[in-house]
Parts: structure tokens; C-alpha cells; sequence
């Protein structure tokens, strides 16, 4: 049997495996994700997270994607990771790093259940996204297809960020899949459709790349805060609204984006692949 937890940030929801305090699951680590996150037959979850010791910082964080595939970062689910690493006792101090895909993150306890994750610094070149064409350009307000300019930007992660009238008039299962395998995006990339309320609020709705539409993406959040400040559209500091609840986002001068949001358990349990 193997123990996990259910958590969500925001409606954003992940199978949590602690490996520091259970062993990695002797199986194939893409199979199990694709076997979890099924709603259906499995746990149910938008990926599956591994709490594992790390090389440079105390812990690392690995993440898979619903189709087997991995993530290189996940912003709701990294704040379910700290939560998770003090519930179970690994920590007790105010912030603790974590080696991610995308670099090693701090996070920051704001109280029992909000974290604030420091993200690094916004990567806007298409050899960083990366973005077919010259490594050294960037993608700002450029035509995709079906009609759509974007904004490319990277959190670790690639996203594409469309700046819409009305976020809720998008369909989605149409759109997201066509744009996340747009031949523009070697790797694929997470698609957000984004309403400006005002210039600190935004309204976010989500395609994401291997797991399709999600109550929240917390690195999409980051980059629509980006995109919003670079295309004149939004201030450095915004509440962006999702499906599943807020996020709220600072994009400083320096080029380092700051997510605070919340995290919740939501059962604990065992399950057995035989």
C-alpha cells in the first residue's frame, strides 16, 4: 500500500507522495501519474508530486503531469509542498528552499495555511520559453493562430498569455489544445486567457500543457502578472482571479515575481496499483 495526500491550492488538486517519510514507490513514476490523477478509476488530481530529498537544498520537488509527462514547476502545487513538509514534521522554520525544475525556490510561511514562493526571475526570451526563432528575441504581442496574439513568458515553465474582452466567452477545449501544440512551442506550453478588471486585477482562465483545463495554475498566474506589466496593461502588483479562488502577485523591479496563496489538505489515504 502506498500512503499519500490529497491537497489543493485553489482548486488546483495533487496526490502528494512523501518520500522522506514512505520510499519512493517501486514503479514507474509516469505510469503511476497517468494511474492517480485518473478521476475516474484512480485518486483524481490535476498531477503528482514527490516530496524527495534534494542535492543542494534540504528537499526537491518532482511533479507529473496527468499524462505522464513532468513538470518543471508547479506554483499551486509547491505551496501544497510546504504545507505538507511542516504537517508532516520535516520543518519548522519560517522559509525553507526547494529545488525545482525550474531553479531552487524559497518559500515563505505567511501563516498555517498561505504560502508566499519566491519564483525566480521572469524569462522572456524565445531560447528560454522557449518559442521557435531567434534564442535572442522575445515574443510580446505576437500572432499565434485562430486570431490570437499572445505574450510568451517563462516562470521555469513555458506559458502563453492572451489578453481577452471576456475570458468566459473562450472555449477552451477548443483553443488550449491547438495552442499548447502550436509548432511555435517546441515543448509545448500552458495557455491563459486573460480579462483586465483594472490595472491590479485580472481574471484567468486556464488550458495547461498534459493536464488540460484546471481550477488554477499558480506559474500562469505569475506570467499573467508579467505580461499584464510589460504590455502596459496592469501595475507590478495584482490580484488575479481563477476558477478555483485569488492569487496574488508582485513582478518587482528586478525582475522577480513573488505568488502568495493558500493550501489545504484534503484527505489523507492508501491506495495499491495491484
Amino acid at each position: 500500500m502506498i500512503p499519500f495526500t490529497k491537497m489543493q491550492g485553489i482548486g488546483n488538486d495533487f496526490v502528494m507522495l512523501d518520500t522522506l517519510r514512505d520510499g519512493t514507490p517501486n514503479t514507474d513514476l509516469p505510469e503511476l501519474a497517468r494511474i492517480v490523477n485518473d478521476r475516474r478509476f484512480g485518486i483524481g488530481g490535476d498531477g503528482l508530486i514527490l516530496i524527495e530529498k534534494g542535492k543542494d537544498a534540504l528537499y526537491q520537488m518532482r511533479m507529473f503531469n496527468p499524462d505522464g509527462s513532468e513538470s518543471e514547476m508547479c506554483g499551486n502545487g509547491i505551496r501544497c509542498f510546504a504545507k505538507l513538509l511542516r504537517d508532516h514534521g520535516h520543518t519548522s522554520e519560517p522559509a525553507v528552499d526547494v529545488e525545482t525544475g525550474a531553479g531552487t525556490l524559497t518559500l515563505q510561511y505567511v501563516d498555517d495555511d498561505r504560502v508566499q514562493v519566491s519564483m525566480g526571475k521572469a524569462r522572456m526570451t524565445r531560447g528560454e520559453i522557449p518559442v521557435a526563432g531567434d534564442p535572442a528575441d522575445t515574443f510580446i504581442e505576437q500572432h499565434v493562430a485562430d486570431g490570437f496574439v499572445g505574450t510568451a513568458v517563462s516562470m521555469g515553465n513555458p506559458h502563453l498569455d492572451i489578453f481577452v474582452e471576456d475570458a468566459s466567452a473562450i472555449d477552451l477545449t477548443a483553443a488550449g489544445p491547438r495552442l499548447e501544440r502550436n509548432e511555435l512551442f517546441p515543448r509545448r506550453i500552458n495557455v491563459h486567457f486573460l480579462q483586465v478588471v483594472d490595472r491590479g486585477h485580472l481574471i484567468q482562465r486556464t488550458w495547461e500543457r498534459g493536464a488540460g483545463i484546471t481550477l488554477a495554475c499558480g506559474t500562469g498566474a505569475c506570467s499573467a502578472c508579467v505580461a499584464g506589466f510589460i504590455t502596459g496593461r496592469t501595475d507590478r502588483n495584482v490580484r488575479i482571479h481563477l476558477p478555483g479562488g485569488d492569487l496574488e502577485i508582485e513582478y518587482r523591479d528586478d525582475g522577480a515575481v513573488f505568488m502568495t496563496g493558500p493550501a489545504e489538505t484534503v484527505f489523507c489515504g492508501e491506495f495499491s496499483l495491484a
